[in-house]
């Protein structure tokens, strides 16, 4: 019998299996201005072939629309450099090297909490992009509906998964809101997210019964 999950449970669910800003190295230059200093942790295999970006001269001021075409439709995800430049960094590296091209969505929740995680070519909710970077957290996030965050597996572990809340939901601070939906993209959500899902993990959640693939994903 399907339960529904409480906030602090479905918190665990975007739990894998980060960038650091601020003064660079000792006796490295300064960053040029409007931009600021990335470190991206080598940690092992991607799951599809894939580079770390370089974590030097990194737009931190500006917005970026990064374009996500799926299953249901288009989504377009708008973010802001200057909160969390490492994050969008990340982002935009992996969507032109064709990272997320031809990838589905592996977790949906849609009781108690209503969001849909992707960013896995596995599928399986295990697979990354071979690096980790940091936190870029606000404390005073809200996951309100059309959210767009870094799911991770504790602090500072971000990689390529991130979640798109389709309803407002109670989660705690501690993912990466890097940017947010407009209304036509979230109607895409939701329709696909209609189809439900399959409670695979055994809590409430499960492989989305739509598809939910990400057909290609771009920047610009």
């Amino acid at each position: 019998m399907n339960r529904t999950p409480t906030p602090v449970i479905v918190a665990a669910l975007l739990l894998l299996v980060g960038c650091s800003t601020g003064a660079a190295p000792q006796g490295a230059a300064p960053p040029a201005a409007g931009t600021t200093t990335c470190e991206y942790t080598v940690t092992g295999d991607p799951a599809k072939a894939v580079d770390p970006p370089s974590g030097t001269g990194v737009p931190d001021t500006g917005t970026v629309t990064m374009t996500l075409s799926m299953t249901g439709g288009t989504v377009t995800v708008m973010g802001d450099r200057a909160a969390t430049p490492c994050t969008l960094h990340s982002f935009e590296s992996l969507a032109k090297q064709n990272y997320f091209n031809g990838t589905a969505c592996h977790r949906l929740a849609d009781s108690g909490m209503y969001m849909v995680q992707c960013g896995d070519p596995t599928g399986t909710g295990r697979g990354g992009p071979g690096y980790r970077f940091a936190d870029e957290l606000d404390p005073a996030s809200r996951y309100t509906a059309g959210t767009v965050a870094m799911a991770n597996s504790g602090p500072d572990t971000n990689g390529s998964q991130f979640f798109i809340v389709y309803r407002d939901s109670e989660l705690p601070p501690n993912y990466t809101v890097f940017g947010h939906v407009d209304e036509a993209s979230l109607k895409v959500i939701e329709s696909m997210a209609a189809d439900g899902q399959d409670n695979s993990y055994g809590d409430g959640t499960g492989k989305p019964n739509n598809p939910f693939m990400i057909n290609t994903a771009t920047v610009g």
